[in-house]
């Protein structure tokens, strides 16, 4: 409770400060030196307690906050009081939530109606903030998925790597070296169905001229009304038959095509039909005998030494064990059963579930829950299983193995990891003298050929790791020449304006910012920071030549040994920054030159070149493409095609 360490004050103040406290009021307070000095007393322990004294009996979210201000964890309960109040109790914790304990400065909690609610709001705001000790699948793989969608009229067989809540269906994943492209040609020869990015021809009223595939008997040609509607739905069944594990028709027709090419001593062809046949074999092999040819599961298994964990997954679909994954993760969970369902759901964000999930029995408490979360966010039935016997158990016994066999094997490289990382960082503002901890860095970089198509880059990294979806793109607008001062300022001054505004949820305030230069670069960053009075955000350069650290505390550069993580990080992120920024330029310069070498084409104005680029991308996709797929483009039309396509003959 609060403590009085000056003097005997009325209970009343306290039961005021209390309440204060608990409604997030304003604590107003006589001015007098003595109760200042009291105020001055109370720790963020104090208030801690106060609040969980005062947490309610309702589901909801908890988020936990460092001491400035950063969320650092969130997670769910069912009652409020009792979860949030276990991190407080002084029985024995693992480390790894001792760790995150240590780092609590201050909580807050939302009230929701359900604990199905909770869980919908945890996973949304552990997306939105990224704690540094919650599960966050960094080292995920996203497998491709073959996707159709069968209330087209003419189905399109397409790849994936996102599952969307489109109606379509979606086979897969595809993993463990069976490659989806050598599927979809299997499919392509065996059933004469269209691929997506593989047919240059929509279908429409108008018929359409015959492309190739129909030429080499690889398409019914319905863009050119060559077949009816029912006679290709005919080869989109056997198409769907095949994906659900039926090869037998797709090996036959195979092994006849191989036989044929090596008698017409086609050996390459031939050799092409046979390691598609292989494939075929090899998914089959994987057929478990005594599952269910219709069992459709993700085994999932976790294991922990109370510092660090990992979840194997194994994945069978029809049957057919297709592959397994597995995951180390640096979570500071209190039960194996958070631990898990945390996962789970961070796990099927982006991925479609199966019809069965078969997991750990310490997650019972959570089947129903799980389930509704599977409903809510795909509209389909999931079953969590606990097998205890038969071949499902087996399964699952098989999973866990994996599971320890890789957290032993992972230690040393989650610590290497840590070492790169965290532990980078935080070397980093002792070598640095910052005032906090940099979770988030932002680094810049300017590309630019004699002042052409000048483009800056920033990429941010959280907690020492690249985070991708967060880089951004600048276009020097208002530069004339080669003038990278000017450029940065610019860029400085387009990013750091979104501060404060709406705009900071998608571009949330960084710790530190990284420029790519030295002195003189720093100085320029500096001047837009003063003008726009700039000051809780950290500034510092590092220079390529001798890999000095230039700061804005400092008049000289501090040298960090060349071996030393924290130097080895930034170093990091000044090349990914560099990097980004080149592949940027070299995009726009391309199409520049793309451009202007279709300008030399007599009749291709802007509005036809703008049509010609956004349809063919690149200039060997133009010089490449058929006077009829040409012709297909907006304003281009069966003369010009020719005239194109005449136009790069010549050249070529």
């Amino acid at each position: 409770m609060l403590k009085n360490g000056a003097g005997n004050i009325p209970a009343l103040f306290f039961e005021r400060l209390r309440y204060n406290i608990a409604n997030n009021a304003p604590l107003c307070y006589n001015k007098s030196k003595r109760l200042r000095k009291i105020f001055r007393r109370i720790s963020a322990m104090d208030i801690i307690k106060e609040k969980l004294r005062l947490l309610p009996d309702n589901p909801g979210v908890y988020i936990m906050l460092d001491k400035y201000k950063n969320v650092i964890y969130v997670g769910k309960a069912r009652v409020l009081k009792n979860r949030v109040r276990q991190y407080f109790h002084s029985s024995p914790k693992p480390d790894k939530v001792m760790r995150m304990v240590e780092n609590i400065a201050d909580f807050n909690y939302i009230i929701t109606k359900t604990e199905r609610d909770a869980l919908a709001l945890e996973n949304n705001l552990i997306k939105k903030y990224k704690p540094k000790y919650n599960i966050l699948l960094k080292d995920d793989k996203t497998y491709p998925y073959i996707k159709v969608n069968l209330r087209d009229p003419f189905p399109i067989f397409s790849v994936t790597r996102k599952v969307k809540k489109d109606g379509a269906r979606y086979y897969g994943p595809y993993m463990g070296g069976v490659s989806c492209k050598d599927i979809l040609e299997i499919m392509q020869i065996t059933f004469k169905v269209m691929l997506g990015g593989n047919c240059p021809n929509p279908v429409s009223d108008k018929p359409k001229r015959e492309c190739l595939n129909y030429h080499l008997g690889l398409c019914l040609a319905p863009c050119a009304h060559k077949c009816t509607r029912e006679e290709y739905a005919t080869c989109v069944k056997r198409a769907v038959n095949f994906l659900e594990g039926n090869y037998k028709e797709g090996e036959s027709l195979l092994k006849e095509r191989m036989m044929s090419a090596a008698a017409g001593e086609n050996f390459e062809l031939a050799l092409d039909y046979r390691n598609k046949i292989e494939m075929l074999s090899k998914l089959e092999a994987r057929r478990i005998t005594s599952l269910s040819n219709f069992l459709d599961a993700d085994i999932i298994a976790y294991t922990t030494n109370n510092l660090y964990s990992a979840v194997n997954v194994l994945i069978t679909r029809k049957g057919i064990m297709q592959g397994g994954t597995c995951y180390a993760l640096e979570d500071a969970h209190s039960s194996d059963s958070e631990a898990l369902s945390q996962f789970i759901t961070q796990y099927y964000m982006n991925r479609l579930p199966p019809a069965e999930v078969i997991t750990e029995s310490c997650l019972e408490d959570e089947r129903e829950l799980l389930e509704n979360f599977f409903k809510e966010k795909y509209e389909k039935s999931v079953k969590i299983t606990f097998a205890k016997q038969g071949v499902k158990a087996q399964l699952l016994s098989m999973a866990q193995e994996n599971a320890r066999e890789y957290l032993e094997k992972s230690i040393d490289r989650i610590r290497h990891k840590d070492d790169m990382t965290v532990n980078a960082c935080k070397r980093l503002q002792e070598i640095l003298g910052l005032k906090k901890y940099p979770r988030r860095m932002e680094c810049y970089d300017i590309s630019n050929v004699s002042g052409v198509d000048k483009v800056g880059s920033m990429v941010v990294f959280t907690d020492g790791e690249a985070d991708r979806n967060s880089y951004r793109r600048f276009r020097i607008k208002t530069v004339e020449g080669a003038n990278d001062f000017a450029s940065l300022q610019e860029v400085l001054k387009r990013r750091l304006s979104k501060l404060g505004t709406d705009e900071e949820e998608r571009f949330p305030k960084p710790d530190l910012i990284i420029i790519d230069g030295g002195k003189g670069q720093l100085s320029a960053v500096s001047e837009i920071f003063n003008e726009l009075g700039v000051q809780d955000i950290e500034l510092i350069s590092l220079a390529k030549r001798e890999e000095e650290v230039f700061t804005t505390e400092r008049e000289e550069s501090i040298r960090i040994d060349h071996r030393d993580f924290a130097l080895k990080m930034l170093q990091r992120i000044r090349d990914e920054a560099h990097r980004f920024a080149i592949t940027y330029f070299r995009n726009l310069h391309s199409r520049r030159s793309l451009e202007s070498i279709l300008s030399e084409i007599e009749g291709i104005g802007k509005k036809k070149r703008i049509a010609l680029m956004e349809k063919f991308g690149t200039i060997d996709k133009i010089m490449g493409a058929p006077v009829e797929e040409l012709a297909s483009v907006e304003g281009i039309g069966p003369v010009l095609a020719k005239n194109i396509r005449a136009y790069f003959e010549e050249k070529l």
